[in-house]
């Protein structure tokens, strides 16, 4: 594994030749070590379709690839970090809530319409999260940032797990997403907790929740 936690707001990649990581732009914090940092512009492993597809959502996250031979600190405006180990899986995250990422993870982007049909649509509307998603898949680890630090919830197909939208950071297995409403008469006449709408995740696999309800 490429990456250590320093602390929870902190990590450390060693770069090894021959290797490369990739990392959200400005989150370089020191390095030593013979290490190069060189802008992305194909968006990782997924190319320039992957690309594309960020660019016409207007959610591209500028990247830039670290090669070399050496250590480098990762951070980025004080959020929580925490790195998340794939063994062949898919990471469904924001782009904004990566912070780096393994070289061999294949990086894709993923329509939200395509799960959950119009409904995927409108959860990317009224919660202010994306249309498209980014795909990170393989073995391999990855850092992605949070408000206040984050858990791991498992979901089962017995107990879906049902999730603040703004708390929501990322998924990963076989998981169905769709938004479901909690209408109450308190939300009904102002005096409700604002979270009228809700995250149902059902199948198999684990969600990340934040301790906040903060967008990046």
């Amino acid at each position: 594994m490429p990456f250590r936690e320093v602390n929870s707001k902190m990590i450390e990649a060693t770069v090894l030749p021959g290797q490369r990581l990739f990392s959200q732009r400005g989150a370089m914090l020191a390095y030593k070590g013979d290490v190069s940092f060189t802008p992305n512009v194909q968006g990782g492993q997924g190319g320039v379709m992957s690309m594309i597809g960020r660019r016409v959502a207007n959610e591209a996250t500028p990247l830039m690839t670290v090669e070399g031979s050496g250590t480098v600190f990762f951070g980025h405006g004080g959020h929580h970090i925490q790195v998340i180990n794939l063994s062949g899986d898919t990471l469904y995250v924001e782009a904004d809530r990566l912070l780096a990422f393994d070289g061999t993870l294949q990086q894709g982007t993923m329509f939200l319409g395509s799960q959950g049909g119009v409904m995927g649509m409108v959860r990317g509307q009224v919660t202010g999260q994306g249309l498209f998603t980014t795909t990170l898949k393989g073995h391999g680890a990855v850092a992605v940032m949070a408000h206040g630090g984050m858990i791991e919830v498992p979901i089962s197909p017995q107990r879906p797990i049902h999730v603040d939208p703004q708390a929501y950071v990322a998924h990963h297995g076989d998981v169905r997403n769709k938004l479901s409403t909690a209408l109450g008469w308190r939300d009904m006449v102002g005096r409700g907790s604002g979270e009228a709408f809700q995250l149902e995740l059902s199948g198999s696999g684990a969600v990340y929740v934040q301790a906040s309800e903060e967008k990046l």
